[in-house]
């Protein structure tokens, strides 16, 4: 027993010398590490051991051995209480979570069980590649090899914890160097994205470089705490602080205050915000200040960021597959309209094949079996359109290069050629010293028309240049001009160009693409149209047009000139107009332009109706359908007037503006809206979904100047909420309503905006090069069903303008693919959002045209 009394008793000294020296070089290694900044693990965060833990890494393997922090220090200082095998995930020296017990646990002797029964003593064996291991005592190496090993891992420790220190620091660099490129960021509030009604509460902004996405679906929102990377330097800061506590090594270690800290904060999000392209900076402040702050990548390690890496090559290679220019093999249309090709009015084979043409057939809609995929070549001298207001007054000459308007109509003030400008002094044939001197003209004749109150949706046939539209803008009056497409070579094209809304069509056989009872007033000045031939079929077009109660304005010779022609046309449009049961309210001759226009009102009621003795014209059959407008035939007849309090036509519309933000009266609670919701309900939660998105977003956050854009158009319009968001911006908007989804164009007129029906499977009538921004919302995923993706993006970018921008809003896979036709076309990815299934594209069109042109 005395022998067994001396071992034990030199065992124990020898053993209490090594554990002073290891708690010793910590102590000092430790209280080091602590004094550095670089200790202080996540910028802005500092966590106790038992806090980041809570913390997962997949960086890290998390084996048996690697678990809690707080472990991890205890297992380089001391051995485990009970073996790793029993027990791996709690080590011996646990630091209770805030590391104020680790120093009193690491002063005592360590024992542990093994297989072979209880042991006396031990030393740590220093961890490979990182990872921390408890070891029994050699069975070799005696206590003289446990004490030296004791002293080797000490030395080996400090030179490890100094690499680990300048290791972690470059990684830290890199780190911040990504997360810095990437637009690093937090994210506070939850984020939606309504597939259905495409909300965009909140999102994941992707950064697009080079044409090239960094990063999509894998893109994440930072948690509210950054993420931070269990590394053997955190080990041994761990480390450390379980041998000294953590209040006092926190207290060693100047922080920055609250305030600083916000402030540092602010300074880093702005210089992360700064260095994003194209407005994306703007999205993100904007966000910022609604929902919080958001971001496109997220801080995360090295091999999180590998990952993304592999998938997003991965993408890129789909992407290129499916959206090289050589993959697609765009070509030039050939054509014979050249720069001004529309392919519905322009189908030279379809035209050749009619019987006749005396009722325009020639002008109207005929559309090729397959929708073309070549693209239209730009005018030579093409630039960027001149702004609106200024752009009302002149155009660029190569932009239009059309002069024959200009000899025919020069002396009329239509259009003029004045160097490298086109210039339109404002006149038009029955209005040659301007359209605003008549338009104070018509207001002054007949007060109760009330320009921009009671008349704020007008249709103007036969249009021009559309000088009467584009003047009525001061009144707040909305004006779509109708031409047909080269009866007066390009007049509907100088009218997009000026920025005035206008579309190519014809009064022929068929109706226009318009709901009945939606026009406040309709207007001709001279516009050459025989409303009174074949029974005035083409006059009752415009009874279908006109609103119960609204205004038909003829300025015409017909009204003021005594050639028998003109008396002719005069004494069978007063039989006609009675016929109907049109007031004629007021008739005058201008003394200035020396021209006369008479001013006709429609009945709001069916009591003249009644009273006709001679049934010409007839009313229609109860089963035809006057809202029915898309490729139906003109019939000579009169629809009746609605007399239900509750059906739309039997009321006026509210007064602009008010008109605008109210549902329609006829809107009621047992409908339901196109969103699931009562129709009143639906229209109000749709108009306000809309201006948040267009407040917050559109308008603050795309990268869009706003000040390029005049002629917008909205491609998928629901109520019409888009273009009521935008209503104080200086733009105009053609809502279209497509032919397979709810029929809600009549509630867009109703509250005071304008649009028509259209099949996006085909053309839409108007010029090349017509608008400044298309948005689509969630039309495309439901095209598919119908027809092609391909042909629809093509038609967009016929009718786009150079730089102009497309914004889609859709499931995720539709806009993946569209983003993969725009990239080939050279177009310019501004921004991709995504979240779930559903994403979000932004995307500037360029100048770019292929030089090869298709064979016939």
């Amino acid at each position: 027993m005395a022998l067994f009394d001396r071992n034990q008793r030199q065992r124990s000294s020898l053993c209490s010398t090594a554990t002073v020296v290891v708690f010793v070089a910590l102590c000092l290694v430790g209280l080091w590490m602590m004094s550095s900044p670089e200790t202080v693990p996540a910028a802005g965060n500092v966590k106790k051991p038992a806090d980041v833990v809570k913390e997962e890494d997949s960086s890290i393997d998390a084996t048996n051995n690697v678990k809690q922090d707080s472990a991890n220090v205890v297992a380089e200082t001391a051995a485990a209480t009970s073996t790793e095998d029993e027990n791996p995930s709690k080590l011996a020296g646990d630091t209770k979570g805030d590391g104020g017990g680790g120093e009193k646990e690491a002063s005592k002797d360590q024992t542990f069980d093994d297989e072979n029964g209880r042991t006396e003593g031990g030393a740590l064996v220093k961890p490979e590649s990182g990872d921390e291991a408890v070891t029994d005592v050699k069975e070799s190496g005696g206590l003289e090899q446990a004490t030296v090993e004791g002293k080797d891992a000490v030395d080996q420790m400090t030179t490890d914890s100094m690499e680990t220190v300048a290791m972690d620091k470059t990684s830290e660099e890199t780190t911040a160097t990504d997360a810095k490129e990437s637009g690093g960021g937090t994210a506070k509030n939850k984020q939606t994205f309504d597939d259905e009604n495409g909300k965009l509460d909140g999102v994941n902004l992707v950064k697009d470089v080079d044409n090239k996405t960094l990063s999509e679906e894998s893109a994440k929102p930072l948690a509210e705490e950054t993420t931070t990377t269990v590394s053997t330097k955190d080990a041994i800061v761990a480390a450390a602080a379980a041998v000294v506590p953590i209040e006092t090594a926190i207290s060693e270690v100047k922080l920055p205050d609250n305030g600083e800290q916000l402030q540092e904060d602010q300074k880093q999000q702005q210089q992360q915000l700064e260095e994003l392209p194209n407005g994306q900076a703007d999205l993100l402040t904007e966000r910022a200040a609604q929902n919080g702050s958001f971001t496109t990548q997220a801080a995360e390690s090295i091999k999180e960021k590998k990952k993304r890496a592999e998938k997003k090559k991965g993408k890129d290679k789909k992407a290129a597959a499916m959206g090289g220019s050589e993959s697609f093999g765009w070509k030039l249309c050939n054509s014979s309209a050249g720069a001004d090709y529309i392919p519905c009015l322009d189908n030279e084979a379809a035209i050749k094949k009619l019987k006749t043409t005396k009722h325009y057939e020639h002008r109207e809609r005929h559309c090729p079996a397959d929708p073309p995929t070549c693209l239209v070549p730009a005018p030579e001298g093409y630039r960027d359109p001149i702004r609106w207001p200024h752009s009302r007054d002149k155009i660029w000459y190569h932009n239009v290069p059309h002069t024959m308007l200009a000899a025919y109509k020069g002396h009329q003030n239509w259009v003029k050629v004045s160097g490298e400008y086109l210039t339109f002094p404002g006149g038009g044939t029955q209005f040659k010293h301007g359209a605003l001197h008549y338009i104070k003209l018509i207001q002054s004749s007949f007060p109760e028309m009330a320009w921009g109150r009671r008349s704020r949706v007008v249709l103007d046939v036969g249009c021009g240049v559309a000088s009467f539209g584009g003047y009525l803008f001061d009144h707040d009056v909305l004006t779509m001009s109708l031409a047909p497409k080269d009866e007066h070579e390009a007049q509907v094209q100088f009218a997009l160009e000026r920025g005035i809304p206008a579309i190519s069509a014809v009064m022929g056989t068929r109706r226009l693409p318009f709901p009945s009872n939606v026009f406040d007033v309709v207007h001709c000045a001279r516009c050459r149209v025989p409303w009174h031939i074949e029974g005035g079929m083409l006059l009752l077009e415009l009874n279908r047009l006109l609103r119960p109660g609204g205004f038909f304005v003829w300025s015409a010779t017909p009204v003021y000139q005594k050639l028998p022609e003109d008396v002719e046309i005069w004494d069978e449009m007063m039989k006609l107009t009675k016929a109907m049961c049109w007031e004629m309210v007021c008739k005058m001759r201008d003394t200035v332009d020396q021209v006369g226009l008479v001013i006709f009102r429609l009945p709001a009621d069916n009591a003249c109706y009644k009273k006709r003795r001679q049934k010409e014209p007839p009313l229609c059959e109860p089963s035809d359908d006057p809202n029915a407008a898309w490729n139906i035939t003109l019939r000579a007849c009169m629809h009746r007037v609605p007399t239900d309090p509750s059906v739309r036509g039997s009321q006026w519309p509210e007064q602009w503006p008010e008109r605008l933000e109210k549902a329609p009266y006829w809107l009621n609670s047992s409908q339901v809206g196109v969103y699931g919701k009562p129709a009143p309900d639906d229209f109000v939660a749709d108009y306000e979904h809309w201006k948040k998105v267009v407040h917050s977003s559109y308008l603050a956050g795309m990268g869009i100047d706003w000040r390029t854009v005049r002629n917008v158009m909205d491609m998928r319009a629901v109520y019409g909420g888009f273009a009521a968001a935008l209503r104080d911006m200086s733009v105009w908007v053609m809502n279209v309503v497509t032919i397979n989804s709810p029929d809600t164009l009549p509630v867009i007129y109703e509250r005071g905006l304008f649009g028509i029906y259209h099949d996006w499977c085909e053309s839409f009538s108007t010029y090349p090069r017509s608008y400044d921004l298309l948005h689509a919302d969630h039309l495309f995923s439901k095209l598919k069903t119908r027809c092609k993706v391909l042909p629809v993006i093509v038609e967009v970018d016929r009718i786009l303008r150079p730089n102009g921008k497309l914004v889609v809003r859709d499931d995720k896979e539709t806009v993946d693919e569209i983003k993969g036709v725009v990239r080939s076309l050279k177009w310019e990815v501004r921004m991709t959002v995504s979240k779930n299934r559903e994403a979000m594209l932004c995307a500037s069109k360029t100048t770019w045209r292929p030089t090869e042109v298709e064979a016939r």
